[in-house]
């Protein structure tokens, strides 16, 4: 999300707190004239020799009445006072003015997008920014009754290409922050009034992916920066960046030529990695690639337009650009001679990126919380281990042994346990965090491509208890989670394989599963966990004078049976 600061142009645009929100300051209506003698299209209230009063809450019902039945310079000055309520002086209202249901601000803020006035149209714009920001407004903004006509009017002044675009693609980029709301607005298909039946998004040039894409192909190979036309595509892009993290989006977004467009606006930039700011168009086009390359639905057609040698370079970078070129990568299929350093920074990278969101919390200068999801981090090194796996010879050390780290290979045991631990009702104690269904999936996965170096025997060859302990709790451990209802088959396959092949190691000194196995151990003891969860329960035989008690017909039942 994107705040403005109020400057000597409502062009200019403070986008140093992009994360918060979208704040707007307005000018008065005639700052944003085509020429400095055009009096026509300033309100009568700038002309006013006495400031007027200081809009009120109860001025809205009045402000809306004008808005709607007049035209001209009082209805941008109704328009104005609207904006003015929710400015950065006034946030306390933005909630009230859309979700108190006392007042109707959105229907006729969206009339005002289709307005030939730029005075009107422009504080419509800032007004629906400011108003975008709150969580609550969101929801209501993007599906309630009004989404529609809000969105609907966002998307005409996208696809007029006026100037005010770029306020557009920022207003709907901070609704999309609703991930609820992403796959709906996608879906955004206008039809003329009286039609029939709905038509298919990539069916209509009028629907909002369509626009998009229209947005980003219609732009130069080189965009000015700071033009209104590169500010238009770089918000698209950072709006494409929140719809792409759906599934269900991104197999739209693979039918279009929106992978080919980000793409190119990586390979076409003259601007070093390093010197990339956060929500640049180069920050944001990398961003999208990385979100639709870890869908099957949409990969191959960033495959096609060459993501992977564009992006390969970026793997070098330490930052947060760097970060998202690994996952990109992995996702894509690259081999595993492409990464860096013999995979080693891809490694700690990615398995510090997941040790972060478990833990919920950032990276000082790189990212926050909530920025990535565990789905996304854990499929990444589960593609990055299966390279690694991929690239091994017959003879000599896996190459997985960069990735399985002990605590890497802890941490991908504790996602897995700590699902198996959510799933058994009769369990008391669990994980703060509870993992999704697809984060134990991959983690299993990984495992599994890992085995090669996890099982490495020792040397010289020995025997060791706690190697005999860590094959036994594992490989239950492993198994209870493959013979959970939820898991899916790539999961239980996965899961079953390593299960096996730890049972099987059983007996000879273990290093790497050793260490791995008392740092998950350890995590248990420090989260409360029932410490007998995974042991192998195998009970010994109760005997008396007479024997083993087991044999007896009624042993084990709940009949009134004597034994002496």
């Amino acid at each position: 999300m994107v705040s403005f600061r109020k400057k000597k142009s409502s062009k200019n645009v403070d986008t140093a707190a992009a994360k918060a929100g979208a704040e707007a300051v307005a000018p008065s209506p005639s700052e944003d004239a085509p020429a400095a003698d055009d009096d026509a299209r300033e309100p009568e209230t700038t002309a006013s020799k006495t400031p007027p009063r200081p809009p009120q809450m109860d001025d809205i019902p009045d402000l809306l009445e004008t808005m709607t039945t007049e035209k001209g310079e009082k209805s941008a000055a109704a328009t104005k006072r609207i904006y003015e309520l929710c400015d950065v002086g006034h946030k306390q209202n933005r909630v009230p003015m859309v979700c108190s249901g006392k007042y109707d601000v959105l229907t006729p803020l969206a009339q005002c997008l289709t307005q030939e006035s730029g005075d009107g149209r422009h504080l419509a714009c800032l007004a629906l920014n400011n108003l975008s920001i709150p969580t609550e407004n969101k929801r209501v903004m993007a599906l309630g009754p009004s989404s529609g006509a809000v969105i609907g009017g966002l998307c005409k002044v996208i696809s007029e290409d006026k100037q005010e675009s770029y306020l557009c693609c920022i207003c709907l980029m901070n609704l999309s922050f609703l991930e609820a709301s992403i796959t709906t607005m996608l879906q955004h298909s206008p039809v003329a009034d009286g039609a029939a039946d709905p038509v298919p998004p990539l069916d209509n040039p009028e629907s909002l992916i369509r626009i998009l894409e229209k947005l980003l192909k219609n732009a130069p190979a080189v965009p000015k920066s700071g033009s209104g036309k590169s500010e238009g595509v770089r918000w698209a892009c950072g709006l494409i960046k929140n719809l792409a993290k759906s599934e269900e989006n991104a197999a739209l977004f693979g039918k279009t030529d929106i992978p080919k467009c980000v793409v190119g606006n990586i390979r076409n930039t003259t601007a070093p990695p390093g010197r990339w700011t956060s929500n640049s168009l180069e920050d944001f086009s990398l961003f999208v690639i990385l979100n639709l390359a870890q869908w099957p639905v949409s990969r191959q057609a960033l495959i096609e337009s060459g993501a992977i040698d564009v992006v390969r370079p970026i793997m070098a970078e330490g930052d947060l650009q760097g970060l998202k070129a690994i996952m990109a990568c992995a996702f894509l299929g690259a081999p595993w001679t492409d990464f860096p350093d013999g995979g080693s920074t891809a490694a700690k990278s990615i398995s510090e990126l997941m040790t972060n969101i478990i833990e919920k919390k950032g990276k000082d200068g790189q990212y926050a919380y909530g920025v990535f999801k565990l789905y996304t981090a854990t499929k990444a090194y589960r593609d990055l281990c299966y390279a690694a796996n991929s690239a091994d010879g017959d003879a000599g050390e896996s190459n997985t042994k960069v990735l399985a780290v002990p605590s890497a290979v802890a941490l991908c045991l504790q996602v897995v346990s700590d699902l198996v631990l959510a799933a058994d009702d009769e369990v008391n104690g669990g994980s703060k965090y509870v993992p999704d269904v697809k984060s134990a999936e991959y983690s299993a996965a990984a495992v599994t491509y890992m085995l090669p170096a996890i099982l490495q025997a020792g040397d010289p060859p020995r025997k060791s208890i706690q190697s005999e302990k860590a094959c036994g709790e594992i490989s239950t451990m492993l198994t209870q989670y493959a013979n959970l209802a939820g898991t899916g088959a790539q999961g239980k396959e996965a899961a079953q394989k390593a299960a096996d092949e730890i049972k099987a190691a059983n007996g000879s000194a273990r290093p790497i599963l050793e260490v791995s196995h008392d740092s998950w151990t350890q995590y248990r003891k420090r989260e409360g966990q029932p410490m007998d969860q995974f042991l192998v329960q195998e009970k010994g035989i109760e005997v008396d004078e007479s024997g083993p008690l087991d044999f007896l017909p009624c042993a084990g039942s709940d009949s009134s049976c004597i034994i002496f």
